[in-house]
């Protein structure tokens, strides 16, 4: 039997439709898809705080050759509160089944949902491991 990850993260444009796999949806964008109807997002919450500051994302301007600084100022970012707040409420949200995060840029490698799931992701691996190596036996 092979180890499978046992976080299902997803990331998916807010102009995709929703599909029973995505599991709990939730948008991660300060500011709403254009365009777009509530109904159609199918959200379960909104977390703003998760999403990069306003300055960031106007610095980043979804210009690729920046990918790289941007993921690390936004990782600086997602580490003081609220954002880091955000963040592990995400985590606990993966932890109890799969997760989709929603956000509307049109570039599907370069954008906020990409660096925030590499950062769940890290979240969840550090608390695993504190909790494994913490217990008594």
């Amino acid at each position: 039997m092979t180890q499978r990850e046992p976080y299902q993260i997803h990331i998916k444009r807010a102009y995709e439709a929703p599909s029973r796999s995505d599991g709990r949806r939730v948008l991660v964008d300060r500011m709403w898809p254009r365009g777009v109807q509530r109904e159609k997002l199918a959200l379960d919450e909104w977390v703003k705080e998760a999403a990069p500051s306003d300055d960031l994302r106007r610095w980043f301007n979804h210009d690729p050759a920046r990918w790289a600084e941007f993921a690390a100022r936004y990782r600086d970012e997602l580490k003081t509160p609220p954002a880091s707040d955000a963040v592990a409420r995400l985590a606990r949200f993966a932890s109890q089944g799969p997760l989709t995060l929603v956000y509307a840029a049109s570039d599907e490698a370069h954008n906020n949902a990409v660096a925030l799931r590499d950062v769940i992701v890290q979240h969840l691996s550090r608390h695993r491991t504190t909790r494994t190596h913490g217990r008594s036996s």
